[in-house]
């Protein structure tokens, strides 16, 4: 079960969107969220002893925040006063609290529902504080956004945060087929379901969908290509500049780097959908090439550099091929973080240790005063010797035998551990035949 219910007396012709409509007059007919509504969950006990207090309703648009909101202002026996951080500053919000000490002062408690709280700055948001400790208001902020992100941390600290989930396909058939008899039709359940995998979770958009489709059937019965037409292209969950931007660029990441070619399909053709800038995904894909594929494949990086480049040179819709070639080769090729973990490493190092100075036969000599201070004395050069290397240490004194770079053994880069073992060992029995200038 989830949202809205159809409540008795609701079914009327006012012109107001179905989804106003379709809105509960009780919390019993408020249908889903039982992780918090639940018999015996905090929520609900919360409500049922009115002992309600400041809360952060945090979830997807759709999931019927607003209507909980109004719900346990009604079921608490509260004034309910609705409040849009759109469309409001401090001053409105002054002018809100005053209505509100002047409810308490007749004994009435208020809920104050704040929509898009995220959207109200540190300064705005710290107005509601006196107002919240001395209890002239029940907060009630909803929003879309990580409230650990976007609400200050007093206002959080003073309210209880619940997590409201998407609707489900079933829970949104329910609500469209509640609704039938609002719109003053019949439908068939594959249509309601279309409806509803379309909605993706959002029952706004569903009961919208559903609104605009009846009036467009003209046989008294829900038809096919209604529901096409009210649906241009799909209703994705997605937000460029919000948390659900971050969760899908990640979850196409870990997919790479898990070496799992569908989900990573999945993941970015969820991108692809909802309008991600190509370029971004492209510079990810470079990311992803260098941060998790590395040396154990060197060819990844160039892969994902042509993408790069294609994406730019071709635009949408061609480009987006290249986009699924390099996420699919980068899923597939071997893996290894060896060099990324190696850079972290050193500079981890350097962070937390005095800076060593540079050894003099590291050092270039370009003038006689320089070369007789000792300037790159006793530097070998490595071409010099038949096997291209040299005993010569190059870190600086102190950092003896630290190792950064320990190469896996998957891919090329097993080739590259073996290769670096055969350097370490002839640099190792050079360095043991050279004699000890310390001793006599």
């Amino acid at each position: 079960m989830s949202l809205f219910d159809a409540a008795p007396g609701l079914q009327d012709n006012a012109p107001r969107p179905l989804a106003e409509r379709m809105r509960p007059e009780t919390l019993d007919g408020y249908v889903g969220q039982e992780h918090i509504l639940g018999p015996g969950k905090p929520l609900r006990v919360q409500i049922e002893k009115d002992r309600l207090t400041s809360i952060i309703l945090w979830g997807p648009p759709g999931v019927g925040k607003t209507t909980l909101a109004s719900l346990v202002a009604r079921q608490t026996k509260c004034a309910f006063i609705p409040f849009s951080a759109v469309l409001s500053g401090i001053k409105e919000i002054k002018g809100v609290m005053v209505e509100a000490e002047r409810n308490r002062r007749q004994g009435l408690r208020t809920v104050l529902f704040v929509d898009e709280i995220h959207r109200f700055n540190k300064a705005q948001q710290d107005a509601f504080l006196p107002y919240v400790e001395r209890g002239d208001i029940i907060l009630i902020g909803a929003t879309t956004e990580n409230p650990s992100f976007e609400v200050i941390s007093a206002l959080l600290s003073r309210s209880k945060v619940y997590a409201l989930r998407a609707l489900t396909l079933e829970e949104l058939v329910l609500l469209l087929r509640r609704a039938l008899p609002v719109v003053g039709i019949e439908a068939e359940d594959d249509l309601l379901e279309q409806i509803g995998a379309y909605a993706g979770g959002d029952a706004r958009t569903a009961y919208n969908i559903l609104e605009i489709a009846a009036a467009a059937s003209e046989s008294g019965k829900l038809e096919r290509q209604a529901v096409e037409d009210a649906v241009e292209r799909k209703m994705l969950l997605y937000d460029k500049g919000g948390e659900e931007h971050f969760n899908l660029v990640s979850a196409l990441h870990k997919s790479v780097r898990s070496s799992d070619p569908d989900a990573a399909l999945y993941w970015l053709a969820r991108m692809l959908e909802a309008g991600e800038d190509r370029m971004y995904l492209a510079r990810r894909l470079v990311r992803m090439a260098v941060e998790d594929v590395g040396l154990a494949d060197p060819r990844a990086a160039e892969q994902a550099i042509a993408c790069m480049q294609t994406v730019h040179f071709l635009g949408v819709p061609e480009g987006d091929q290249a986009l699924a070639q390099a996420a699919v080769y980068l899923a597939v090729a071997p893996k290894s973080d060896a060099g990324y973990r190696a850079l972290n490493a050193a500079r981890e190092f350097v962070r937390n240790n005095a800076a060593f100075p540079v050894p003099m036969h590291l050092r270039n000599a370009p003038t006689r005063a320089m070369k007789e201070w000792g300037y790159s004395k006793g530097y070998e050069h490595a071409h010099a010797n038949a096997a291209g290397l040299t005993g010569m240490d190059c870190l600086p004194d102190g950092m003896e035998g630290i190792k950064f770079y320990e190469p896996s053994a998957r891919g090329t880069e097993a080739r590259i551990k073996d290769r670096l073992e055969e350097i370490r060992k002839w640099v190792a029995e050079q360095r043991s035949s050279e004699p000890d200038a310390s001793k006599p």
